[in-house]
């Protein structure tokens, strides 16, 4: 067992930001960290690392107490902070090199170049941080986190200001990662989430509202209710479809298209039909849609 949370309660002043949340991650897993801004994923995963203390509860990490064993556990940690502090000032591999005298590597060189090599630093390493585009400081930030070989990364918005190349060359990377090492993972984007998690952890106002495979959560709560693409001729309001019974979500995707989210106990088609008829609307296209985890998501976090 890797990482295992129990009964963690934090306070701010006036403020629950974490509210009796409790989970556990084991060895090899690549799991997603979920929730809307405010939530507490932040805070969260700054106890784990032992950068805070809970207000309540304890945390273990490789068997090892947070608190009690606060050294040995930042040992085996690493830690992509969400606002990702760098030295500007500091050249890249004058950086990594600081970092892995920080951690006492005896074999700085070599895994500074590995480093380098792994997370795609080669063109920019002799550039000095200031001078790198946020992608590339993203780069830096996750080769620090990586350099002394941790058992446990914590990656709060690993793929932050990254370009669509670069965002899938970091995912290969957590997803190589995985198959060694336990990742925590915060992100709001919903694909990463399906494309390299094990697992989901939901967290919304402090408490945890899933915790399951992902599999497991398209299926337990995307197939309770129904998704309907529909297109129409001209603009219309959103308001027409509070005539149908049992939606519970409607968006508007423009261009005339809306996403109607329903309850599976009837089929809402015909109504969205007739409704067309009574607006003098023509219906251009209607399909239904499998529950994206996106969908989900605001299902479990409205």
């Amino acid at each position: 067992m890797s990482i295992i949370v129990k009964d963690v309660t934090k306070i701010y002043g006036e403020q629950k930001a974490l509210d009796n949340v409790s989970f556990e991650i084991h060895t090899g897993e690549v799991v997603g960290f979920l929730g809307p801004n405010g939530a507490g994923k932040s805070t969260m995963m700054k106890i784990i690392t032992g950068f805070i203390p809970p207000t309540e509860g304890d945390v273990k990490v490789n068997g090892l107490d947070i608190l009690e064993h606060s050294i040995d556990v930042r040992n085996s940690v690493g830690y992509l902070p969400e606002n990702n502090p760098l030295y500007l000032d500091m050249y890249v591999k004058e950086y990594l090199h600081f970092v892995a005298g920080i951690y006492k590597l005896k074999n700085k060189k070599t895994r500074i170049n590995e480093m380098i090599d792994r997370t795609g630093l080669q063109i920019e390493q002799k550039k000095k941080i200031g001078a790198l585009s946020k992608g590339y400081r993203q780069r830096v930030g996750l080769a620090q986190a990586l350099i002394h070989d941790p058992d446990v990364l914590i990656l709060d918005e690993p793929t932050s200001g990254l370009d669509p190349n670069q965002i899938v060359e970091i995912r290969g990377l957590i997803q190589n990662l995985g198959k060694e090492k336990t990742v925590l993972l915060s992100t709001h984007i919903m694909q990463e989430v399906e494309a390299i998690c094990d697992k989901i952890i939901v967290i919304h106002r402090g408490k945890i509202v899933a915790n399951d495979k992902t599999s497991a959560i398209k299926s337990q709560l995307g197939s309770n209710q129904q998704v309907v693409l529909v297109e129409f001729n001209k603009p219309t309001a959103k308001t027409i479809f509070e005539e149908i019974e049992g939606i519970n979500l409607v968006r508007d995707l423009g261009e005339n298209k809306w996403q109607i989210t329903a309850s599976n106990e009837k089929d809402i088609r015909q109504e969205i039909f007739d409704l067309a008829v009574k607006n003098q609307l023509s219906v251009l296209s209607m399909q239904q849609q499998q529950k994206s985890l996106e969908d989900i998501f605001q299902q479990l976090t409205r």
